[in-house]
């Protein structure tokens, strides 16, 4: 999911393989009502099988999209009612890396950067960080020079969240079971690895069936936090006064495979969903130590895998 900036409209992946007889999954549009009811607008075809992961840029004129099963990004601009048009980019990621499951491109997430001139694609088949340049007038993406960071092969990057300073980056990796820290040049459009953390404590040696899914940052920037499914846990991290990663805590979602969470605008609050165990676990978090706590029992949902915070400040300050 992702909410546009004035918080008017929502846009969905259709995470299919095949969409109006092509192999494609689809993006959907639609308009929040008052009450917060949704309403379809209209749907496009994704140009790739199984999208995973969309954002909607700053300025509100372009979804961008990450396409797993082709492994290729694409942009479709927002139209005047909200609804979608046709892609009016589109990048085929090429290659391959070492792993069974890694023969081909498996774009997992887009990003852009505070400034809305990069996009970052973590890509899990190849082990890379793809950069592209982004136009915000034409929803355009080019590659970059750098064209990409590189991870550890067999890492598997997923999801990636910068730092609320801007300066700095952070990837999970599905396959590794890590967190992988960066620096970020805004103005060069680069990212520099500086650390890589594991998401689960070492000791655990039988990780049969064990991947990582979401990657946040708390809105203090003090602390980091990556979900754990098959150990069905969010691991927390807290930054040190040199800004590296120490992992304070894995707590139990009391649920099952943690694909998503959210942390509310206030950063009291962390949500963590049980896509296997039907539930929305929330937590409180301590603001000294970044650690989590359970409050009251959890709600039950219908295989939950996305949460956003809707703000209706963003909707009644919108000017258009």
């Amino acid at each position: 999911l992702a909410l546009h900036p004035v918080g008017k409209h929502l846009y969905a992946v259709g995470e299919f393989c095949q969409f109006q007889g092509k192999p494609s999954g689809a993006v959907h549009a639609f308009a929040i009502a008052d009450d917060g009811t949704l309403s379809l607008i209209n749907t496009q075809p994704s140009q790739g099988g199984a999208p995973c992961h969309l954002v909607v840029d700053k300025t509100g004129q372009h979804v961008l999209v990450a396409n797993y099963s082709r492994g290729n990004v694409i942009s479709l601009p927002i139209k005047d009612d909200g609804g979608l048009g046709p892609a009016t980019s589109n990048i085929q990621h090429e290659g391959s890396s070492i792993l069974p499951r890694q023969k081909g491109p498996h774009a997992h997430s887009i990003n852009l950067d505070a400034n809305n001139r990069f996009a970052f694609a973590a890509d899990l088949g190849l082990d890379k960080v793809l950069i592209y340049q982004f136009d915000e007038k034409t929803g355009k993406l080019s590659p970059h020079d750098p064209a990409f960071v590189k991870a550890k092969p067999g890492s598997g990057p997923r999801h990636f969240d910068f730092h609320p300073d801007g300066d700095r980056a952070y990837v999970i990796n599905e396959i590794a079971l890590t967190v992988t820290a960066f620096d970020y040049d805004a103005k060069q459009g680069e990212l520099t690895a500086t650390q890589t953390i594991s998401t689960i404590p070492e000791d655990i040696t039988d990780r049969k069936g064990f991947s990582t899914a979401e990657v946040q940052v708390h809105p203090s920037g003090n602390f980091v936090y990556g979900s754990n499914r098959g150990h069905d846990t969010i691991a927390v991290f807290a930054l040190d006064d040199t800004d590296k990663l120490t992992r304070v805590q894995n707590q139990d979602i009391q649920g099952k495979t943690p694909r998503n969470f959210g942390i509310d605008p206030s950063g009291k609050y962390l949500l963590a969903l049980g896509q296997n165990s039907n539930t929305i676990s929330v937590f409180r978090i301590d603001q000294a130590t970044g650690k989590l706590s359970l409050v009251g029992k959890p709600l039950a949902a219908p295989s939950p895998v996305c949460i956003k915070f809707f703000s209706t400040a963003a909707k009644a300050n919108d000017s258009r």
